[in-house]
């Protein structure tokens, strides 16, 4: 069992790395405003259920053979880079339906579960998270009961937080029903979501 020290600690870490802008929250938001939050929903459970299952996975082995094979790791990054981007392109060129046709037939299709739960595999920050949840705060000396307490705290306050990025996509959707307003706000988010990869692509080059 986790200490009530360490459950604290995971928790802040939990919640300070599930709410802030990344990847996942900035295609949720951009997922929210086009679609709206049902449709929306399976994207957000995909991202906290797949991320959940992430870290039972790393940390029952991944870990290490990311440490062994280093190039796996590049590998990751190098696919994660070429679909994020691939994600931007679409993003910012989806011509997005306007007033009330929009709610009824938004344009395009949302990211579906299994895409999502895939997704993050390839997204940097997720995999940090991960990393780090299982080196900071799974116990050496009980590690299976620990992996699966840190999982599951993660999984349960990473989908409100995420959730939240959808939630707000959804009511800027009533504010950007003009097709100009709508078409800045894709862009826009397509170049955040290309600007989150600088801290990954800095590391890879300093290397």
């Amino acid at each position: 069992m986790l200490s009530l020290d360490v459950l604290a600690a995971l928790c802040a870490f939990s919640f300070a790395s599930s709410i802030t802008p990344g990847p996942n929250n900035l295609m949720l938001m951009a997922s929210g405003m086009n679609f709206g939050f049902a449709r929306t929903l399976p994207h957000l459970l995909g991202v906290s259920i797949g991320f959940t299952v992430m870290i039972l996975m790393v940390g029952a082995g991944l870990a290490q053979i990311f440490k062994s094979f280093p190039i796996a790791v590049i590998a990751l990054k190098a696919v994660g880079a070429m679909y994020m981007a691939y994600l931007a392109w679409h993003l910012a060129t989806a011509v997005p339906a306007t007033g009330d046709d929009a709610v009824a037939r938004p344009a395009g299709k949302p990211i579906t579960f299994l895409q999502a739960a895939l997704f993050q595999w390839v997204n940097p920050k997720a995999m940090v998270m991960a990393l780090t949840a299982v080196v900071t705060y799974v116990p050496p000396d009980n590690q299976l009961t620990g992996l699966i307490q840190v999982a599951l705290v993660f999984g349960a306050i990473n989908m409100p937080c995420v959730g939240l990025w959808s939630l707000l996509g959804m009511h800027l959707r009533r504010f950007l029903r003009n097709a100009f307003w709508m078409r800045a706000f894709n862009i826009t988010a397509a170049v955040l979501l290309l600007a989150s990869l600088y801290p990954m692509l800095k590391t890879q080059i300093t290397q």
